[in-house]
């Protein structure tokens, strides 16, 4: 459980600090497939659930609505959002123009990545690049769990290497939400066909972060324009079997 904090209210510091642990593991709930899309869930039971009180889950679920990972209901509490085949789509074109619009802010650099000096830049690269290889290793091993986790943490460090925290942020909600929508259909196919998922993931990160370190908008484009192609035409062939 969280710490004490050294602000001037500390009881708000640990309220906070709570609130985001209980928001994170909510949403590890979701990726996981523990909570399925369309289940309902009070304040009470996740307060219970995690052992502590209602006024720091109720901070997290409002925060996990505003995410757009739960659906409040006045009258019955939360439930988790069902995503549509249209609200994938609608995710890979944003989360596409978004990292367009990092890329192409790539050229206009002094130094190969971001702000930072050149030692500062490549140390980042390489943590970078690092999380890319783990995420391309469980993708090739139909490992879903471990690359959600290494997936995220890539793509989060990545944009971070720009300088522009707004931009990051905004990529990294809209990624989880994508993940949350193809899981349902990634997991569903899983256990319907009692196979694996190896071979079917996109694995080309540390491709990316070449393209990147070359200062290369234009291959960046098309990689990600081939990344959201391939997970489009995977979850929609998921979708119709």
């Amino acid at each position: 459980m969280p710490g004490t904090g050294t602000g001037t209210d500390g009881s708000a510091v640990i309220r906070s600090t709570l609130r985001q642990q209980i928001a994170d593991a909510l949403r590890d709930e979701i990726l996981g497939g523990r909570l399925e899309p369309g289940q309902e869930f009070t304040v009470k039971e996740i307060a219970e659930q995690y052992g502590v009180s209602a006024t720091p889950v109720r901070e997290a679920l409002v925060n996990l609505a505003a995410q757009g990972l739960l659906d409040a209901d006045q009258h019955r509490g939360y439930r988790v959002h069902e995503h549509s085949l249209a609200d994938y789509r609608g995710m890979l074109e944003a989360r596409g123009l978004v990292a367009d619009g990092i890329f192409r802010d790539l050229v206009k650099k002094a130094t190969p990545l971001g702000p930072k000096g050149q030692k500062e830049a490549s140390a980042a690269l390489v943590s970078v690049r690092r999380r890319g290889e783990e995420a391309a290793r469980a993708a090739c091993a139909g490992d879903l769990n471990v690359l959600i986790g290494y997936d995220l943490r890539f793509w989060r460090e990545l944009s971070a290497l720009f300088g522009n925290p707004y931009l990051s942020d905004f990529l990294h909600r809209i990624r989880v939400q994508a993940w949350v929508c193809a899981v349902t259909y990634l997991r569903r196919a899983v256990e319907r066909g009692g196979g694996d998922l190896r071979g079917t993931l996109w694995a080309r990160h540390t491709e990316l972060v070449d393209a990147l370190a070359h200062r290369d908008p234009k291959a960046a484009h098309a990689i990600v324009e081939e990344y959201n192609a391939h997970s489009l035409a995977l979850i929609e062939r998921l979708a119709a079997a």
